[in-house]
């Protein structure tokens, strides 16, 4: 049956535009939010299903925060080393997530991971090749084998221009600098249902009401609320887990943010800019400023090649004690490699430094600290749907919880927002093909409308100073260690902050609506500051990314994601247990040893 609008104004096989006093109406079957890897996986896969999709994003396309992933993408594909496949894929995923990583999520995406490769290989994804013709394969830290496909230094930049075109080749619309303000829900016989979402155009103002079957939910995470990041500035600043959040969705393991050990320390501007895990993976070496490669006290077999939790901690470590450099950071060097070698594997680094600082990699060390590099939380999803719990709401890529556990993989976040974007954009065009009435609630757009009106007005507060603030707070208390002192100040301090929110000044000017989009971003750093915080006092343990200086030992029963859900408006927090392993993959992870690399860390 085809789906019904109690408004009146809906046809699922076209689209169409109207205008009323107050904002345009656009309709679709299937809307994606996000235009990065996730979104557009999804819509491709919701477009191949029969259905008319339409991509939303803040930013312009090709210049998702996709692009900065630089390593790679992880597939056991065996063809540097053949040994490798899914099984120990699952097991270095599992054991290096500190075994909270859900296990149905992660053995999808360690199947799945070698087909959506070889998938976008077909698309023209331009990676690395052996002589022999097979994708090469480099190591990233914490993997058993060779499994990550890469190109050059600019993967994500390569996998997003693949699937930019992909999406252009198949006519799917893409809005740019639209900004989601809040998704429409509404609830029958005690079931919220999502049938779409109001937006904005950053630039002009107009409102746009986006009317749909169902929605994907892939606008990103949440690192931008720390003071060093490896995110740009106004992006991941949890305006995901914010519309989730409103929405009916619980988030998890929010207190655990990747913090990864290499990001650019100066210039001032630049801080926080990541330096890809590549250049480790290619023999960069991480010396202290009394020229100690000092990796041998933290993990005397892997070195370098360590967990990025590890690595991270060590740095921090390093500089807290007084072996940091003048600007508070350590020294990687690959000046030991050949020239023609770095041009080749790591251009982007090569450039990105001579740009910034008229350094040569080649020659002279980089200076790096830790920085919030990727939100291993975020919306509770189901594993074989990502269904969120509310009909018609999906939701795929780094805004979402499940794989990652407590420390993540490196190169498996490229791998997930091609698995699950593939089986959201599928499950959402699904959703809107069984649906037979869909029921939208003019009260509830005539709400969200008002809500945007609302935040345009004078204030004596602006957005910037308070996301500033939210940013220290997060880095002072809520970083690379934590305690309980520390956090119950953090919490206390964004409160003030919440408080001060309410009285943002927002005003049109003719450079356009950036105002609210500030304003909206800073509502979304609370949000998921708070969700964080709260989640990092409730685990009492050291557990990978998340490291308590009042709780230093991680509690071996205490295998539990911490869930965030609104209850009458408040955030509260509970916890449910990891679920059990299936006994093949109990047993890979009982046989688990950590692995010699004697004879394969690169010199």
């Amino acid at each position: 049956m085809v789906p019904v609008n109690i408004l009146g104004e809906f046809s699922p096989t076209k689209r169409c535009e109207k205008m009323s006093g107050k904002y345009r109406t656009r309709i679709c079957n299937v809307l994606v939010i996000g235009s990065g890897g996730a979104g557009l996986r999804s819509a491709i896969a919701a477009h191949q299903s029969g259905c008319e999709v339409l991509v939303i994003g803040k930013r312009i396309r090709n210049d998702a925060h996709t692009t900065l992933a630089a390593g790679g993408i992880n597939a056991a594909l065996g063809t540097v080393d053949p040994d490798d496949d899914w099984v120990q894929h699952f097991v270095d995923t599992y054991q290096e997530g500190y075994h909270i990583g859900d296990p149905k999520t992660v053995e999808i995406l360690v199947k799945d991971a070698p087909e959506r490769v070889n998938e976008l290989v077909d698309w023209g994804a331009p990676f690395a090749k052996t002589e022999d013709g097979k994708l090469d394969q480099r190591y990233f830290g914490a993997h058993t084998y060779r499994r990550t496909c890469y190109a050059g230094d600019y993967t994500g930049r390569a996998i997003l221009n693949t699937l930019v075109s992909k999406v252009e080749e198949l006519r799917i619309p893409i809005i740019d600098m639209i900004y989601v303000s809040k998704l429409l829900v509404n609830t029958q016989n005690g079931q919220k249902q999502c049938f779409g979402a109001v937006g904005f155009d950053i630039n002009s103002g107009e409102r746009t009401v986006f009317l749909s079957d169902s929605v994907v939910l892939a606008a990103g995470g949440h690192t931008r609320i720390w003071r060093r990041s490896s995110s740009r500035r106004d992006e991941n600043t949890g305006d995901a887990m914010r519309l989730a959040l409103h929405a009916g969705c619980k988030l998890a393991d929010m207190e655990m943010v990747q913090f990864h050990p290499t990001g650019m320390v100066h210039p001032e501007s630049l801080a926080g800019t990541l330096v890809t895990e590549a250049v480790r993976g290619e023999g960069g070496r991480l010396v202290n400023s009394e020229g100690e490669r000092y990796m041998e006290r933290y993990d005397s077999v892997r070195m370098e090649l360590s967990t990025r939790d590890r690595v991270a901690l060590a740095n921090y470590t390093e500089i807290q004690e007084g072996r940091g450099t003048a600007n508070n950071g350590v020294f990687l060097d690959i000046s030991h490699v050949d020239k023609g070698l770095i041009l080749e594997k790591l251009p982007r680094m090569y450039r990105q430094f001579m740009e910034s600082q008229m350094l040569d990699i080649s020659k002279d060390p980089m200076e790096v600290a830790p920085t919030a590099h990727y939100s291993m939380g975020g919306v509770v999803v189901d594993p074989e749907t990502h269904s969120t719990g509310v009909g018609g709401l999906y939701a795929a890529g780094e805004c979402t919880s499940g794989v990652h556990g407590a420390n993540r993989l490196g190169g498996n976040s490229l791998a997930e927002i091609l698995v699950f974007g593939k089986i959201a954009g599928e499950e959402a065009a699904q959703f809107s093909m069984d649906l037979n009435l869909q029921m939208r609630n003019r009260d509830i757009i005539k709400e969200a409308i008002a809500e945007l009106d609302e935040l345009t007005t004078p204030g004596e507060e602006l957005a910037r100073p308070l996301q500033r603030a939210v940013r220290n707070i997060m880095w002072n208390h809520c970083g690379v260690i934590r305690s309980g002192e520390g956090l119950d100040q953090a919490l206390s301090e964004l409160m003030e902050v919440k408080e001060a929110s309410k009285d943002v000044d927002v005003r049109p000017s003719a450079e356009g609506f950036s105002d609210l989009a500030l304003a909206l971003d800073l509502l979304g750093s609370i949000d998921s500051a708070e969700a964080t915080i709260r989640s990092a006092i409730a685990r009492k343990e050291s557990r990978g990314a998340h490291q308590r200086s009042d709780f230093k030992e991680m509690e071996s029963g205490e295998t539990v994601n911490y869930v965030v859900e609104l209850i009458d408006g408040q955030q509260t927090v509970s916890k449910t247990k990891v679920d059990d392993l299936p006994e093949e993959l109990q047993v890979a992870v009982d046989a688990y040893e950590q692995l010699s690399v004697e004879g394969r860390l690169l010199e």
